[in-house]
């Protein structure tokens, strides 16, 4: 149901300051919508360019701050290598912007949505701690540890914007659950056994042969033969635990998850299928690029199941909803 929109705020400030705060939404509207998914996208995209910079042996392809000693921009004295390195880091920068036009299109109601307020300050943060650590990986040789840092923050900061898009469609208040217990529990182990699967893949890629650049041949220690098994077993049983979800939400007309269900496993399909792909070619590059970006769209789309496991508590809808939705809603709680 959507948020009953709050009366306009007065002007308290004249002049072009006035002008501005009154431009600023006091509520979730399209702007904020179209802010958030571009941050979504572009927080995903450069976990895409990252990979890039790493597949094509980009990784030092230019210096630490600028790009050159004398240069912040790549010159025509360089390979092709120092434009990719130099892209991702431009599209950086396009990140922290969508981060901060959040920041400011929210500033106005701020007090009324806490929630939004303090996960775009994180993603905020975020930016500016991958950008540093981006420089340090530069200075310590692409060491891989560093590395598989580097990518799994990329992934909490996707997790973050994805969970922004989520809460706001949804109304603030006291909150309660949507689906039985037993369901909330199987999606939290859901998503417990995803996180699995990403790090035995970080660490599998980093004992694996695409190192950022091909003079660097320090790996993690871990044998990649054998980590690719033991990354498949988590893997496998994360699509039958989504499989099981969906025979439940679909059995049990569970509406509020059903949709975010069959998402995952759309997406958990084509990623087995590359999995598979990349593991019987001897890891193409390519192949491995779309694993890591889809390992990204796949950690936004069970930050989203997640979080509608619960919805606005029925105490808290607005008198003209209607009784039945307030019925199956305690129905649901009490399953």
């Amino acid at each position: 149901m959507p948020e009953i929109a709050p009366q306009p705020a007065p002007r308290t400030r004249s002049g072009f300051l006035g002008r501005v705060h009154d431009w600023l939404p006091d509520r979730v509207d399209l702007r904020v919508r179209i802010a958030a998914w571009i941050s979504l996208v572009l927080e995903v995209a450069i976990v895409g360019t990252g990979g890039a910079v790493r597949l094509t042996d980009s990784g030092l392809g230019c210096e630490w701050p600028l790009c050159t000693p004398d240069s912040l921009f790549p010159t025509a004295a360089q390979s092709y290598h120092s434009l990719i390195e130099f892209g991702n880091r431009g599209l950086s920068f396009f990140v922290g912007l969508a981060a901060i036009a959040v920041i400011v299109l929210i500033s106005r109601f701020r007090a009324e949505r806490r929630d939004l307020w303090v996960m775009s300050w994180i993603i905020f943060a975020g930016v500016l701690a991958q950008a540093v650590v981006g420089g340090i990986l530069v200075i310590f040789q692409l060491h891989p540890n560093m590395v598989a840092f580097h990518y799994l923050v990329s992934l909490v900061l996707v997790a973050v914007s994805a969970a922004f898009v989520v809460r706001m469609g949804q109304r603030r208040g006291p909150r309660e659950r949507a689906v039985p217990k037993g369901v909330a529990i199987l999606v939290h182990i859901t998503s417990f056994v995803l996180a699995l699967t990403v790090i035995f893949g970080v660490l599998t890629t980093g004992a694996g042969p695409h190192s950022g650049d091909p003079a660097v041949t320090l790996r993690n220690g871990f044998d990649a033969t054998i980590l690719e098994h033991v990354h498949s077993w988590p893997a496998y049983a994360l699509f039958a635990l989504t499989l099981t979800l969906l025979v439940i939400a679909l059995a049990n007309s569970l509406t509020a998850i059903r949709n975010a269900v069959i998402a995952l496993l759309a997406i958990e399909l084509v990623q087995i299928a590359v999995g598979l792909y990349q593991a019987r070619n001897a890891l193409p590059p390519l192949a491995v690029g779309v694993h890591m970006v889809l390992a990204a769209i796949l950690v936004a789309a069970c930050t989203a199941l997640v979080l509608r496991l619960k919805r606005p508590a029925a105490a808290t809808w607005p008198s003209t909803a209607g009784t039945d939705d307030a019925g199956a809603a305690t129905a649901a709680t009490r399953g």
